[in-house]
């Protein structure tokens, strides 16, 4: 091996080491991530501006569980983007993700179907039942998900 491709071996090697995922974002943590910023945003939402959040969710009676509800949605939102920060995508972190997508997603659809909240939470389930199907595919590029047939 020449000096120069010596060096830059040893080069590359060493950035790899230093960068999560040898420098790329991997799917999967672009999925992880944009999770996080959506819950931490949507968790926040009602903490920082009750007015517009009723103004498009409807008028609430306990905006008490609103806000506990967008704290706890929040401190997901922000486990998960501290998780694909440091490309710690973990079994355990995959599950907080998809569960806790899962679990909204079944509250919006449910709540709607029976009018007790606004369609408007239809779009929610939507987006949750993206990030899902996102971790779905991943997990069967990894070889994680069984794929059907």
């Amino acid at each position: 091996m020449s000096p120069d491709a010596d060096v830059l071996a040893r080069g590359r090697a060493a950035a790899e080491r230093s960068t999560p995922a040898g420098g790329r974002v991997t799917s999967e943590r672009a999925i992880l991530a944009a999770q996080g910023a959506y819950f931490a945003a949507t968790g926040l939402w009602p903490i920082f501006h009750m007015r517009s959040f009723e103004a498009i969710t409807g008028p609430k009676v306990d905006r008490w569980l609103v806000k506990t509800v967008g704290l706890c949605i929040a401190c997901i939102g922000g486990t998960l983007l501290a998780a694909a920060r440091h490309d710690r995508v973990t079994p355990e972190i995959r599950g907080l993700a998809i569960s806790s997508a899962s679990a909204l997603a079944a509250i919006d659809v449910y709540y709607s179907a029976t009018g007790r909240i606004s369609p408007i939470y239809l779009a929610d389930a939507v987006a949750e039942a993206g990030l899902i199907a996102g971790f779905v595919r991943e997990g069967r590029r990894a070889g994680r998900v069984p794929t059907p047939g």
